[in-house]
């Protein structure tokens, strides 16, 4: 895999500092007032007399008390002339100047509003100038590298404003793992910089998707769980955590910055509802007083501090003593003096009210509220905050996976904006990967954040909301060099970079790019959503999601530029236009013609017709979701609306009423359905989804596949297959290992069993139903391969056999085509989050291809999932990024074959064109960011419209 370019050597050159003949200036000036007071002190000695005895002598340490009281009125934020700085001091020696030549540029400046034409030069770890550069600057530099950006688009470095990339590492490790303190709920001396962890392949994974700086904060199963960090992502040259802070604001050494001219924010990490209240067995009630108690405490040091340095200053020592200070709490306190950024983990509106009360009570803002599912339901509760509103940092779809985020909602950024508030979409890391952050911001896009807005929400406003904006987040003169150069628009689907820089040092060793279409250059057009934002406001959150059915009426679809139909081949192209004239006309869900109006009006004639125009849309198969629980449950961390887990006889007793080792329990019997991550699949074109039992460790048990739409299993064709695929799993995460679970299979394939498990493995090895394994390791897949090879030898019968996860299958690409096993891959884009799998095969930028292209190349029939239910909607998206980064090699019908047709294959679903749902585009196709306007079910006789 293609590594991220170490800087150019320099000693200490990640210690920030500042310029010496400035700092010498500080010194002098730090010395003549430490003599100015000292001498006054002593002029106020000498002039007192005896009707001053009750007086106290001035202590010998006068000056640097006053000194301390002096700085606790700094205000946080860069020294008056970090403006005129010529060097970054974050500089490395060496790094060569650079000029990008013919960018299009976003700046972020102008409300995100300002887009340039023109040059950029980088040099000394600063942006020099953009737009239009000077020869003359240009002769000036002895050597500085060229990159003809061809037009293509620049922006800012993309800025993570809740991340805990470092504190915990990818791959994982039990002893990696330092979010989270169990020491109490009020912790706000812990600093995340003790936790950062260097070696993480998070990081270069992260920069290839553009970011370059994070905030990583510490977990949130304390009230307040410490204090966070601001990093740039680039490997420092000393290797250490403290050289990859963007400003230290732990500094001790008074040649990094004068603390009297400026001070360094901090970051606080705070966090209520569900976590913190889950740890330690509290109610909202403790967790809300453990933060009043805790600012009480703070503020009666303040107070104390206050009115000590007022007697100080007006010299009055008699009776003073030590200045009053507590280690422990003193980040607190400068939480009350404005001087650090409260970062606040809080979803709901009870929550949310709480916070805002603390703050007014304490008098101190909150920078933003993170997850902040319920925000947008409630902008006049931010805008009481004291202070100002707090920023929201938002996942796009992420929700629904606990309680306090069922109500969150695509649209929350967009309503958030409209209310004038600021909005930020962030990683969560590794909640969610940070390497595509800026795909959360093109989803708050699509569903209906202005662009400006949603470029800012990974840029200028994060910068801004943890008070780094005076260096990070735009492209202006005198900022620091970090740039992404992308290979289309930053909102386009799939928008890649081309080379990153980071404080001027380029990042992506050997890059990989792929052409991408001409439209692709611009800002992508979106559907409006303005009717589905006021429902969800209309009904607190929770808008009805059910279609309209049209029984017994012929609807006609109008203005459509494709058709694409399913047949025994697979899927085709079979109706294409580029006029505004075709139709394609359905009756009780089945399309009886498709071309032009004169050629299908006989179909229409003497009918109650319903008319739907699509504007250049589409009608093509829905697709099929797997990978997730989907149908099983409605709330992932809610027990109580849950399927749950099976009884697994490798790990433990299963009870005899359920037949004990021979018992294999089928999905079907515990679908629900109407649930919301359903239903927003079916509203996104995903019709069917596939669902195994969900297992502890080894045996899952039989498959189902069903309608997302359905209301209930005894609607017509809401169960598409009771049974599939017989699911085990074979993983290095539960009890036994897995040359144990290897040998389990072994036996259940080698032996006769009893009851339903031998009923379903004898269908197994005579491949009538396949044999689906979730397996991530490229070795614990070769021992299958030769697994399968001795069954087939034995029984003389292919048998049929899926990998499904399968982070290193690429590795074996060669040995899977020959054995002929499919592979479902997911995530599509791969994250290297257990050891199993760490060898995967990331794609562009880092890679030429990806695992898809080189699984393709050598037979193997691929299918993609997800990992959680909430984004099972998302099918359409993942299937046309991964045609992006092939470069044009996978084509539209190959591309939706990844998500429907392919996954019935390789999971067991036996589906027939007259089976399979259509879904209606408006505005472009599945592949492209169209509106879902309708499926036509000819397996449920409806058609269903939004």
């Amino acid at each position: 895999m293609a590594g991220v370019l170490p800087g150019p050597k320099a000693l200490d050159s990640y210690t920030p500092r500042t310029n010496a003949s400035r700092l010498s200036a500080r010194r002098l000036w730090h010395v003549v007032c430490l003599g100015v007071l000292s001498f006054v002190a002593v002029q106020i000695l000498l002039s007192w007399d005896s009707t001053k005895a009750t007086r106290a002598a001035i202590p010998l340490h006068a000056a640097e008390i006053l000194d301390k009281c002096q700085l606790l009125d700094v205000k946080p934020g860069p020294p008056p002339d970090f403006n005129l700085r010529t060097q970054s001091d974050r500089f490395v020696p060496g790094t060569k100047p650079t000029l990008i030549r013919n960018a299009t540029i976003w700046t972020g400046r102008v409300k995100g509003l300002e887009v340039l034409k023109g040059d950029i030069l980088l040099d000394k770890g600063m942006i020099k100038e953009v737009g239009p550069i000077e020869a003359t600057l240009l002769e000036s530099l002895e050597d500085f590298v060229t990159i003809d950006a061809e037009g293509a688009w620049v922006s800012p470095g993309i800025v993570d404003l809740h991340s805990h990339i470092g504190v915990g590492s990818s791959p994982s490790f039990a002893g990696t793992s330092d979010g989270n303190s169990r020491h109490g709920p009020i912790l706000p001396w812990l600093r995340a910089l003790d936790s950062l962890n260097t070696h993480s392949e998070a990081y270069r994974l992260s920069i290839s998707g553009g970011v370059t700086t994070s905030l990583v904060l510490p977990g949130s199963a304390n009230a307040i769980g410490g204090q966070g960090i601001v990093i740039k992502l680039r490997a420092p040259e000393d290797r250490s955590p403290t050289g990859m802070l963007l400003e230290n604001p732990y500094s001790i050494n008074g040649s990094e910055y004068d603390p009297s001219l400026s001070f360094r924010w901090r970051q606080m990490k705070h966090a209520c509802g569900e976590n913190p209240d889950r740890v330690y067995s509290n109610t909202r009630m403790d967790t809300t007083w453990a933060f009043r108690q805790a600012y009480n405490n703070a503020r009666q040091i303040k107070d104390a501090q206050d009115e000590y340095c007022a007697k100080a200053q007006a010299g009055e020592w008699a009776g003073l003593g030590k200045f009053p200070e507590d280690l422990q709490w003193e980040a607190l306190v400068d939480v009350l003096r404005g001087r650090v950024k409260v970062q606040t983990h809080c979803y709901e509106t009870v929550d949310l009210d709480d916070l805002v009360h603390i703050t007014n009570e304490f008098q101190f803002s909150i920078a933003a509220f993170h997850h902040a599912h319920e925000t947008y339901l409630v902008p006049d509760t931010l805008k009481s905050a004291y202070g100002h509103p707090p920023a929201s940092a938002l996942f796009a779809v992420h929700g629904r996976y606990k309680r306090e985020s069922y109500r969150g909602s695509e649209f929350a950024p967009k309503i958030l904006a409209e209310n004038g508030l600021q909005v930020v979409m962030k990683s969560d890391h590794p909640v969610l990967d940070s390497r595509f952050l800026l795909w959360e911001a093109q989803q708050a896009h699509y569903y209906g954040l202005p662009p400006n807005l949603a470029l800012a929400a990974v840029t200028t406003t994060p910068a801004q909301v943890m008070g780094q904006d005076h260096r990070i987040g735009s492209i202006r003169q005198g900022y620091d060099a970090d740039i992404v150069l992308w290979d289309s628009h930053p909102l386009a689907l799939g928008a890649t970079p081309k080379q990153v820089w980071i404080d001027g040092i380029p990042q992506l060793e050997r890059p990989h790019s792929h052409a991408k279409p001409a439209e692709a250059q611009h800002v992508p057009k979106v559907p409006n959503f303005d009717e589905e934002a006021d429902k969800t406001l209309e009904f607190d959150g929770l808008p009805p999601l059910e279609a309209e059915q049209v029984k017994g009426q012929t609807v006609v679809f109008t203005n459509v530029s494709t058709v694409i139909l399913r047949d025994a081949a697979g899927l085709h192209e079979t109706y294409a236009t580029t006029s505004q004239d075709g139709v394609v006309v359905v009756k009780d869900g089945a399309i009886t013609c498709h071309g032009t109006m004169p050629s299908c009006s006989s179909f229409v004639e003497g009918t109650k017709e319903r008319h739907v125009n699509l504007e250049g849309g589409a009608i093509m198969p829905g697709l099929t979701s797997f990978g997730t629980p989907l149908g099983l449950e409605e709330i992932g961390s809610e027990r109580s609306t849950s399927d749950g887990f099976v009884y697994d006889p490798l790990i433990q007793s299963v009870p005899k009423i359920i037949g004990e080792e021979g018992a294999v329990v089928r999905a079907v019997d515990g679908l629900q359905f109407g649930t919301r991550d359903a239903l927003l699949a079916y509203r996104s074109g995903v019709t069917t989804a596939i669902t195994a039992p969900k297992s502890v460790d080894f045996l899952s048990g039989m498959g189902t596949a069903f309608s997302t739409g359905a209301a209930h299993k005894l609607e017509k064709g809401a169960v598409v297959q009771d049974v599939t695929a017989f699911h085990i799993g074979i993983h290095h995460s539960g009890q036994a290992s897995v040359s144990t679970k290897i040998a389990a299979l072994r036996h259940l394939l080698f032996s006769p069993s009893r009851g339903t498990l031998e009923y379903w493995l004898s269908k197994v090895r005579k491949g009538k139903v396949p044999l689906v394994i979730g397996v991530e390791s490229a070795d614990a897949m070769a021992s299958l391969i030769e697994l399968k090879r001795d069954v087939e030898a034995k029984f003389s019968r292919p048998m049929k056999v899926t990998f499904t996860g399968a982070a290193e299958a690429h590795i074996l690409a060669k040995e899977i085509g020959e054995a002929d096993i499919g592979v479902v891959l997911y995530p599509s884009r791969p994250f290297p989050s257990t050891w199993e799998q760490r060898r995967i095969l990331p794609g562009p930028p880092l890679t030429e291809t990806n695992a898809i292209q080189t699984l393709l190349a050598h037979g193997v029939t691929v299918g993609i999932g997800v990992r959680t239910a909430d984004i099972a909607r998302n099918a359409r998206f993942d299937a046309a990024w991964a045609a992006l980064e092939t470069g044009g090699k996978l084509s539209r019908s190959e591309a939706l074959s990844l998500a429907s047709i392919n996954l019935d294959e390789l999971l067991g679903v036996k589906t027939t064109r007259s089976q399979s749902d259509l879904v209606a585009t408006r505005g472009g196709d599945l592949l492209e960011f169209s509106k879902v306007v309708g499926v036509i079910s000819q397996r449920r006789g409806v058609v269903d419209l939004w």
